[in-house]
C-alpha cells in the first residue's frame, strides 16, 4: 500500500506478534490454560504486559505522525486496545482493519475489526462519517 501511494515503508518490532516461546505452533487446548496470561510467559516467550509496553511505546512514537497504516497480528491488537481503552475481550476476524485516532493525550475508536468488504462498501458509500 505504502508502495503504491510512494510513500516510506518502515518496519517496527514493536508491532511484532507475540513471542509465544516454546509455545509457538501449538493449539490452545495443547497449553497451560490455568496460568495468568497477563503476567505469565511461556518458556522462552513473553507476558502479555510485555507485550503491552511495547506497544505503548509504539503507540507513543505515532501520536506525533498526521497519518500512518500499521499492519500487524492480534495480539498486539489486543494489547494496543489494552492500553488505550482497557479492553481485550475483542475477537478479530483475519485482515480486519480496526481504526483509531491518536492525539496527544487521548485516542478516539473510530473502526474495530471490520472486514475489508466492510471497509470498501463504506468507502464507496461515502464513508461513515466525516474526518
Amino acid at each position: 500500500m505504502a508502495i503504491a501511494a510512494g510513500r516510506p515503508v518502515e518496519i517496527d518490532p514493536r508491532w511484532r506478534e507475540f513471542n509465544f516461546g516454546e509455545w509457538e505452533g501449538l493449539r490452545v487446548d495443547e497449553v497451560d490454560a490455568g496460568v495468568n496470561a497477563r503476567a505469565y510467559a511461556p518458556p522462552g516467550g513473553e507476558t502479555f504486559d510485555e507485550v503491552c509496553a511495547r506497544v505503548r511505546d509504539a503507540l507513543d512514537a505515532l501520536r506525533t505522525v498526521p497519518r500512518s497504516l500499521v499492519v500487524t497480528h492480534a495480539g498486539p491488537l489486543h494489547a494496543m486496545l489494552a492500553v488505550l481503552f482497557g479492553e481485550t475481550r475483542v475477537r478479530f476476524e483475519p485482515a480486519s482493519i480496526t481504526t483509531v485516532r491518536l492525539e496527544a493525550e487521548r485516542a478516539q475508536l473510530i473502526d474495530l475489526g471490520i472486514t475489508v468488504r466492510q471497509y470498501a462498501d463504506r468507502k464507496q458509500a461515502g464513508g461513515p462519517r466525516k474526518r
